[in-house]
């Protein structure tokens, strides 16, 4: 499992899928299978039951739990919640051995794979509308959930003409049935504390089932979405569940007697700390950093997949650390030892030991995953990653000013703020001097180009070029030895502009940078026009 750059290795917990074949039946020497790790309704609602009774958080949906299941440190927890293992890619040296998608689905039965048996090949649109209607109907009987069907061209050869973009396949769509509603009373609304200190509104719900799930939260979002609802506590409210997943509201259906209004609190639930809500957003914030809801938030941000990756470190344990006061800071997390793990409730010697391991090669991710983790306001992992790029270090970027920090590709007055703010705030500033402590990295490898006609050169992209995108112009720019940057300052040395241009195009007029089309762009590159 991974991002399709880097993954972990589930094997061991894959092992117990009793719908994986530890054999398969086939000629082909080496192959690669490609599928979907399922949990159905009855597993779902077993698994909840069971948490419950542990006095644990219950898991929202059956996806959430099949992607936790694969991933927990014992592989005996896994075989308990009996997944199913669906198979549709069969691939050779990573590309389809056979010549339709049909062909291989076949094939995948034939080798003792589970393959979907609700599948049909059809001949137009129409039996693709036929098929759909067919499961709006009778979905309900299905041993899973499903919140659509997917349609696929069945050539092989068809669909490397359609080719992929950069997250799904063009040959392949799918066709979504309408969210599922029902009514129910809103009982109480209450607020739960974010990561970032935003206090988010959740409406509590008289249980009500929809699509097979029994729902009893839905997120309310902010103030605003709850006075363009017109929602009070005791008015029957239609929910549904986007994408068959989240459970929203859409609409008040009736006025409760008596109903009462929802106030955002002035001080934190939790910790009691001041709530502000800046003007121009509609978010309010506990500003208090040490909140312990707060950090709860942070602790999984930052042990999440994708940033620090401490593969183990869940919400039940980081629970118990927290209120333990084993740790009061993300950085307490590498002063953890074997002694403080063994006490806590559901872990072993071999799992301490693990989890200690994990947070031990956490230190080696690169600075862009420690820059995300820090869970600035504004910075995901592709901001960060330009800031690691532009910069080269933590430090850096930490003593850049607001303008500087707009030299790093789309990084903009808003994002610069932000960032400056964070690494003004002292108690950030220690966090920082701990974790360089820790030993992880704040540098980062930038491999710029010598030479080149742009060498030296600094500039900035807006408005739509006739024929370029702006990630190629990029990439020329920068093959030429130039730099990108996000936002126009004294430093830019050209703008290239395209059809509708913006702000960015007002700011080099005023600022008086010069300013270029695609054209002049490739003349300066040495291509002919």
């Amino acid at each position: 499992r991974g991002d399709g750059i880097e993954g972990e290795d589930v094997t061991e917990n894959a092992r117990t899928i009793r719908s994986l074949p530890l054999r398969v039946r086939s000629e082909l020497a080496a192959f690669e299978v490609r599928g979907e790790v399922v949990m159905n309704r009855r597993a779902f609602e077993q698994l909840n039951a069971e948490r419950e009774r542990q006095g644990l958080s219950r898991f929202a949906n059956p996806r959430n739990a099949a992607a936790g299941s694969i991933r927990v440190l014992e592989p005996w927890i896994t075989a308990a919640r009996r997944l199913d293992y669906w198979a549709y890619f069969l691939l050779v040296d990573g590309n389809p051995h056979h010549d339709s998608h049909w062909e291989s689905l076949e094939a995948l039965a034939q080798m003792g794979f589970k393959v979907n048996p609700n599948r049909r090949r059809c001949r137009d649109a129409e039996e693709v509308i036929e098929f759909w209607r067919q499961w709006a109907e009778e979905r309900e009987r299905l041993p899973y959930e499903i919140d659509g069907v997917v349609v696929k061209v069945d050539s092989v050869a068809q669909q490397r003409l359609l080719g992929w973009t950069a997250k799904a396949p063009r040959w392949a769509i799918a066709f979504k049935y309408a969210a599922r509603q029902a009514e129910t009373v809103v009982e109480d609304i209450s607020v739960q504390v974010g990561r970032t200190g935003t206090l988010t509104p959740v409406a509590h719900l008289r249980p009500v089932e929809v699509g097979g799930v029994t729902v009893s939260r839905a997120t309310l979002h902010n103030e605003d979405e709850i006075e363009r609802l017109g929602v009070q506590i005791g008015d029957t409210v239609v929910i549904e569940r986007s994408g068959d997943v989240i459970p929203k509201v859409v609409r008040v259906a009736s006025y409760g007697s008596p109903r009462r209004a929802f106030r955002m609190p002035s001080s934190c639930p939790v910790c009691g700390g001041r709530v502000v809500r800046e003007e121009g957003e509609v978010a309010s914030r506990c500003i208090n950093t040490n909140c312990p809801a707060r950090l709860k938030e942070s602790i999984l941000h930052f042990a999440s997949r994708g940033v620090m990756d401490i593969d183990g470190l869940g919400e039940a344990l980081v629970d118990q650390l927290v209120d333990r006061g084993l740790v009061s800071s993300v950085a307490d997390l590498y002063e953890l030892k074997l002694d403080d793990l063994l006490p806590l409730e559901r872990m072993g010697r071999k799992s301490a030991e693990k989890l200690l391991k994990n947070i031990e090669q956490s230190k080696q991710q690169p600075l862009p995953r420690v820059l995300t983790a820090l869970g600035i306001r504004f910075v995901g992992e592709r901001t960060a990653q330009f800031l690691a790029e532009a910069f080269g270090s933590l430090d850096a970027i930490a003593q850049a000013d607001v303008e500087t920090l707009q030299q790093a590709e789309e990084v903009g007055p808003r994002v610069a703020q932000s960032i400056s703010d964070f690494f003004r705030e002292p108690r950030n500033q220690e966090l920082v001097e701990r974790l360089r402590q820790a030993g992880l990295r704040f540098h980062h490898r930038v491999e710029r180009r010598r030479g080149g006609p742009l060498e030296g050169l600094t500039f900035v992209l807006t408005g739509t070029l006739p024929g370029l995108s702006r990630d190629q112009a990029r990439q020329m720019i920068e093959a030429a030895g130039g730099k990108v940057a996000g936002s126009v300052s004294k430093k830019t040395d050209y703008v290239v502009a395209g059809e509708e241009a913006g702000s960015k195009l007002a700011k080099a007029h005023e600022l008086g940078i010069k300013v270029i089309d695609e054209a002049a762009l490739r003349r300066m590159l040495g291509e002919r026009a």
